[in-house]
């Protein structure tokens, strides 16, 4: 008898979206069909939440910490409340982690805070501000993944460049002393 199958990550993710979906529509219903649809939605993911703290119980902190490397148990234990890691080391090591892709693409980012649900990063991009746009959404989404307990992911305001001193005289025609040709 063979291992069974196991989902790819680009297959959870489609999964936990499509779970999304269907959650914001029973939120949306009314009655008490709908009442016991939650019931059971709710009562299903504590007990999932407390099967999942005791194999962190059984499993102990090294073997837990790999777990949490991946992506499905990731989200799983964010939502219970028991991944190892905290939020700020969660955010930094995403912050982390897209810093060499910005960095290609001309941009820089670091984490200036994280100010109860809200974290803030402070990127830099070179060029055109509409590219950055797409950059922002791409920080911010990597940043809610890695800690999706966050309500929001702010950018700080790029820090305006120093600007270049030049002198005016480098800027004029160089005037010769007085009796000296040109």
């Amino acid at each position: 008898m063979g291992d069974p199958p196991r989902l790819a990550d680009a297959e959870v993710e489609q999964r936990l979206a499509r779970l999304d979906e269907l959650l914001e529509r029973v939120e949306k219903l009314a009655g008490p069909t709908a009442d016991a649809a939650r019931a059971a939605v709710r009562g299903l993911t504590e007990l999932y939440g407390e099967a999942l703290a005791r194999v962190g119980d059984l499993a102990g902190p090294e073997l837990f910490r790999r777990l949490a490397g991946d992506q499905l148990l990731h989200h799983l234990l964010v939502l219970h409340g028991l991944h190892p890691d905290p939020v700020e080391r969660r955010v930094a090591a995403a912050v982390e982690s897209i810093a060499e892709v910005l960095r290609r693409r001309g941009a820089t980012i670091e984490l200036a805070g994280i100010d109860g649900p809200v974290a803030t990063v402070r990127l830099t991009t070179k060029g055109c501000g509409a590219s950055s746009s797409g950059i922002e959404e791409a920080v911010h989404e990597a940043v809610l993944a890695a800690a999706p307990e966050l309500a929001a992911v702010r950018t700080a305001p790029q820090k305006a460049a120093a600007p270049a001193f030049v002198p005016l005289e480098s800027l004029l025609p160089a005037t010769a002393p007085a009796g000296e040709p040109r």
